[in-house]
């Protein structure tokens, strides 16, 4: 594991309790002391993680913000490039493109687990993190079947549940459900402050709405800026809708349309079903595009899938 903040961290000690060895590198020395004050095998020493990796073979997750990506993609390039590599990183395509650039392709398969708080180091991971949540499993035409098993099976271990997406996919409807909502709060988090009495009044809708505000400002920024292509279209789509509701409230007294579609599309979400991906067998002819198709029409995987001659 490299890098033990909130993602990480929570890996680390879930992974754990399902029976894994697990062992993790941290930059910063007070995150490895707290790891290890709970009995983690944690080390600030990059390449002795790595060269231990290698040994093994360890399936190497990343679990850093994206602009150190490329410093560690580097450091395994040179020193673990034969072992399986995964992340968490909430960007995919920036992420791709760094491995393709670092020649590690051909031993990676992309993740993202759709969970966490505005807190952030060791102190604030949980076992229990990812326990009935989405974790994206990229199925880009790259991918080897018996690696993308492997990252399937550590969500699964995890207690997740596993949407399989391609990386360009992932990252539009992250946009949409991750990145945008940070740019909400942040606006919202403003005009509130820019009132006088807004904070003495404020309550749960407020809470709720600027929750994500907490959030370091580097790692919003790290997201956002490294989706700008596809947060771009969201955050217009986002604004013509508000632009249209602004007009409508100053010409007609109204914000019906606006309201109500919203609820609409919010009662939606609330009576979407997830379908059990049960047919797939990994490394079968198809078996990327089935499972992207799957994912993108609501299904998950909750147990593992078989693999081709396994």
């Amino acid at each position: 594991m490299l890098g033990l903040g909130l993602i990480g961290g929570s890996i680390m000690r879930a992974a754990r309790a399902a029976g894994r060895e697990v062992f993790g590198y941290n930059r910063s020395i007070d995150g490895v002391t707290a790891a290890r004050a709970e009995g983690f095998d944690a080390t600030e020493h990059l390449d002795e993680a790595l060269a231990r990796a290698a040994e093994q073979r360890a399936l190497i997750v990343l679990a850093v913000p994206m602009f150190a990506v490329p410093m560690l993609l580097e450091r395994i390039a040179q020193e673990a490039a034969d072992c399986p590599l995964t992340d968490v990183v909430s960007v995919k395509g920036a992420v791709l493109e760094e491995v393709r650039a670092h020649g590690l392709l051909a031993r990676f398969v992309g993740g993202h687990p759709m969970t966490g708080t505005a807190h952030s180091g060791w102190s604030a991971g949980d076992a229990d993190l990812f326990a009935g949540t989405p974790w994206v499993v990229s199925v880009d035409d790259h991918v080897d079947p018996a690696i993308w098993a492997m990252v399937m099976e550590l969500a699964l271990d995890c207690r997740a549940v596993v949407v399989p997406a391609r990386s360009d996919e992932h990252d539009a409807a992250a946009a949409s459900v991750s990145h945008l909502p940070h740019l909400l709060a942040e606006a919202l988090a403003i005009t509130a402050g820019e009132v006088p009495l807004a904070f003495s009044l404020a309550a749960g809708s407020f809470r709720d709405g600027t929750r994500v505000a907490a959030t370091a400002p580097d790692l919003v920024r790290a997201m956002c800026e490294n989706n700008a292509d596809q947060l771009l279209p969201a955050l217009d789509r986002t604004l013509e809708l508000l632009t249209a509701a602004r007009e409508a409230l100053a010409h007609n007294g109204s914000v019906a349309e606006l309201v109500e579609a919203g609820h609409a599309a919010r009662m939606r979400y609330d009576s979407f079903g997830r379908t059990d991906i049960m047919a797939v067998v990994i490394g079968e002819e198809g078996w990327r595009e089935e499972l992207a198709a799957a994912g993108r029409a609501g299904g998950v995987i909750r147990s593992a899938l078989p693999v081709r001659d396994s």
